[in-house]
């Protein structure tokens, strides 16, 4: 009598004891995708910092700025750079932890091939896309470049056939919105030559992440996160450097000698260097924390968390290059911010149903 009355005690004691630890990892969850969003922030503001110091201020400072070398070159070689070091981070990181055989395993295997192809998409193309547009627009890009899970959410229509309900149509239409707003503040007077370029490359790196989301997304469940964001950097930096930048150099009429002579000048460079190794690791950071986010709390969830990097890399990028260093151009107008505040509240709609929110309030 004794085992049958204590066992439903026991049972209800579990079960209650199996919610509280679900709530605390789903917690702690919502937590690592906010520090995803952080070290996303960082490494705006850090690639965008690196360009300021230096060689990069006697390159910038000795050429026109309509140039094709800086227009497209050097922020392709910063995009290396910092991907590059990242990939370094990671590979120390997949060291320490005694997977580096494993990396070489995943590689060779057909998820790992699928990793590579979709990091190729999402790496040096989008990556140099993004630091171009950066260049060119300045953080008006970011909006624009996050709209990546409404792109992901339409590209999964297409290619998987999965349903678009009201709420994510609701959400894209909300976007969209967001980058009119964003792209109406280059209409004026005083909008730099190269804003609609710069704003034309970071819906570009859009949509290159968004596909890079729909292909790798089923290779990266057959593989440990650590090795696939490994696998991601070391293409992406390898790819910017040994592929994407001579075929930009030949494309813009310039001479392949002269492009590695910067490479090897901005690696040599310590006073810009350091930059570069702070943003390295913050994108290292930022996609391994987005990688176990997604596992913790859904990827739903763990993408709108992620997606306020709309808010924080333009207010990063505000407060340590435009407050702290003094550099002038930082500074976002009032509609720019709103887009940004807007363009979250899409990325939310396409990623969380907040119905769903509430009934888990209500539980």
């Amino acid at each position: 009598m004794e085992t049958t009355a204590t066992a439903p005690t026991d049972r209800a004691l579990a079960i209650k004891k199996k919610k509280a630890l679900d709530a605390s990892f789903f917690k702690k969850g919502i937590a690592i995708a906010a520090l995803s969003s952080i070290m996303y922030a960082l490494y705006t503001a850090f690639v965008t910092g690196g360009q300021l110091f230096g060689v990069w201020g006697n390159w910038f400072g000795a050429l026109a700025s309509t140039s094709l070398v800086v227009v497209f070159i050097l922020p392709t070689i910063a995009s290396g750079i910092n991907d590059t070091l990242s990939a370094i981070w990671a590979t120390l990181v997949t060291l320490k932890q005694g997977k580096i055989a494993d990396l070489g395993r995943c590689i060779a295997s057909k998820p790992g091939r699928i990793v590579i192809l979709a990091a190729f998409i999402g790496g040096p193309i989008a990556s140099a896309a993004y630091v171009i547009a950066l260049s060119q627009a300045g953080t008006l890009a970011v909006p624009i470049a996050a709209l990546n899970p409404a792109i992901g959410a339409i590209l999964s229509r297409i290619l998987y056939k999965q349903p678009l309900g009201p709420r994510v149509i609701t959400g894209i239409v909300i976007c969209v919105i967001a980058g009119v707003m964003i792209g109406s503040t280059g209409l004026t007077g005083e909008a730099a030559p190269g804003m609609a370029l710069g704003l034309g490359l970071a819906l570009l790196a859009a949509l290159c992440w968004g596909i890079e989301g729909c292909v790798g997304g089923y290779a990266t469940c057959m593989i440990d996160s650590q090795i696939a964001i490994n696998i991601r950097q070391l293409v992406s930096g390898i790819g910017n450097l040994i592929i994407v930048l001579p075929i930009l150099t030949l494309v813009c009429g310039g001479t392949l000698a002269q492009s590695y002579t910067y490479v090897a000048q901005a690696f040599t460079d310590g006073s810009s260097v350091i930059f570069f190794a702070v943003s390295g690791a913050a994108a290292y950071l930022s996609f391994m924390s987005w990688y176990r986010a997604n596992a913790m709390c859904g990827t739903a969830l763990g993408m709108a968390i992620n997606g306020t990097y709309t808010f924080t890399a333009p207010f990063a990028t505000w407060i340590i290059l435009g407050l702290v260093m003094g550099f002038d151009g930082y500074a976002l107008a009032p509609i720019a911010w709103v887009a940004a505040i807007v363009n979250l509240i899409g990325i939310f709609l396409i990623a969380v149903n907040p119905m769903d929110l509430l009934k888990k309030d209500g539980e």
